[in-house]
């Protein structure tokens, strides 16, 4: 399994396109995600411009220092500014290596130390992405139940498993 400290956590450059586009063009990394697969570089470059790079907490998930999956907070705002919601996706090449699980144990120390008030870290994955189910468990994550009819995604209305990770979790080593 992976040691954290063969992963690290850095924000992107337009420099990452290629690598980025090994994950976002592969459908069986995006079958689970909101997002269809990329089929045009230039679609990737311009949600990288726009997306990606402005966000305040969008990661590269880097081996050697190489981009091979990414990683984000999307911060809530108003009434929910206590919380934030994880989403990660690694290459297929790096599957069951333990680096999802060390990447997300790294963001979730690092986003509670960097934005004042948060409180709680949460993930909705489908119920029937077991892999990703699995990393979360492995990073400290409490599975807090279904969410029955949740989501629209790809023509088909998905349930949802709630985990959370709170401030006064205590970490997973």
């Amino acid at each position: 399994m992976a040691e954290e400290r063969e992963i690290t956590l850095r924000r992107f450059d337009l420099s990452d396109l290629d690598d980025y586009m090994v994950w976002a063009s592969d459908d069986r990394v995006t079958a689970f995600c909101r997002w269809d697969s990329y089929t045009d570089k230039e679609d990737l470059r311009r949600y990288m411009r726009e997306t990606v790079l402005p966000h305040p907490w969008f990661r590269a998930i880097c081996l050697g220092g190489r981009p091979i999956g990414a990683l984000s907070v999307e911060l809530g705002v108003g009434c929910d500014c206590c919380k934030g919601e994880l989403g990660y996706v690694l290459a297929t090449a790096h599957w069951g290596r333990g680096y999802a699980t060390a990447a997300v144990k790294m963001a979730v120390r690092s986003v509670f130390q960097e934005v004042e008030g948060l409180e709680r870290v949460e993930a909705l994955v489908d119920v029937d992405n077991k892999g990703s189910q699995r990393v979360l468990e492995k990073a400290g994550f409490v599975r807090e139940g279904v969410l029955r009819k949740s989501m629209v995604s790809k023509g088909r209305t998905r349930d949802l498993v709630m985990f959370s990770f709170i401030s006064t979790d205590a970490s997973v080593d």
